[in-house]
């Protein structure tokens, strides 16, 4: 596997966790962070690092609504519990 081949699945990969994410609304931040260590708004975070590490500015909004598929006041009215 060459480094394209590499970055091109890992893109993949994190596509399919996102949309898998997506599917279970149900499974709350804290349950999250409880079982796993990490949340949607860590991926967030680490979303804007990666970005920032890339000379790419975005802002902590912007970066949820990446990870979360809408502004974050619009998912957490809709599905935080």
């Amino acid at each position: 596997m060459n480094e394209n081949q590499k970055k091109e699945l890992q893109s993949a990969t994190f596509k399919r966790l996102l949309e898998h994410l997506d599917s279970r609304k149900d499974v709350q931040n804290i349950d999250l962070m409880n079982l796993a260590g990490f949340c949607r708004n860590c991926l967030s975070r680490w979303f804007r690092e990666e970005a920032e590490k890339k000379g790419v500015t975005i802002s902590d909004p912007d970066a949820r609504k990446h990870i979360y598929g809408m502004p974050y006041s619009e998912w957490k009215e809709k599905f935080q519990k």
